[in-house]
């Protein structure tokens, strides 16, 4: 069995070592002709999702409520207008993740990416197009009667709106209570064994 040899094929078929050298020269060509995928913080093109990519936050987006029940139910609530090509709400997707950190719990954080939001002659207050203004990013705090108690446009500072959130829960001002802090995981696990 050792001895037969097809005979009837051109010895070139089976060269194994061109047909893995070509392969391996295709892959490479492949390789090098892609383009790298380059996510910038500081530019205005479209990477993916901003609160995924930058904040590492994927559970902001799609949000859990919408205003409309976050009224209904009397819940605080932080709408957060934005878009995902914009330097300017990719840097703020951050302070976003960090306010649903800390507030998460107890107010509804709710990014509303405005290429969403549906353009019509007048908007309820309970739809996201009656806050916006236009300009991205854009945050607005209601409380929990479903007031207005902050409507910025831009960066605004998470200590602006923490103070905010601190007179809706009506809590120390930041000046005469500690720093905010989350446990991390490893603390909590070891209350939890002793």
């Amino acid at each position: 069995m050792k001895g037969i040899k097809l005979q009837f094929l051109p010895k070139n078929v089976f060269n194994w070592r061109r047909i893995f050298s070509g392969c391996l020269l295709l892959a490479c060509l492949f390789i090098l002709s892609t383009t790298p995928a380059v996510a910038g913080i500081k530019d205005d093109r479209y990477d993916g999702n901003i609160f995924v990519v930058y904040a590492g936050n994927g559970s902001l987006v799609p949000p859990k409520a919408t205003l409309a029940t976050a009224l209904k139910e009397h819940k605080p609530a932080l709408l957060v207008f934005y878009v995902d090509d914009s330097s300017d709400c990719k840097e703020y997707a951050i302070v976003v993740s960090k306010l649903q950190a800390f507030y998460g719990g107890v107010a509804e954080i709710i990014p509303i990416n405005v290429d969403t939001i549906i353009s019509k002659q007048s908007y309820e207050p309970t739809e996201p197009g009656y806050y916006y203004s236009g300009n991205v990013p854009q945050v607005v705090v209601f409380n929990q009667s479903g007031q207005v108690v902050l409507n910025k446009k831009g960066q605004v500072p998470f200590e602006q709106v923490d103070d905010k959130f601190r007179d809706v829960f009506d809590l120390l001002p930041r000046t005469e209570s500690v720093e905010l802090k989350r446990r991390s995981f490893n603390e909590l696990n070891s209350e939890l064994t002793q």
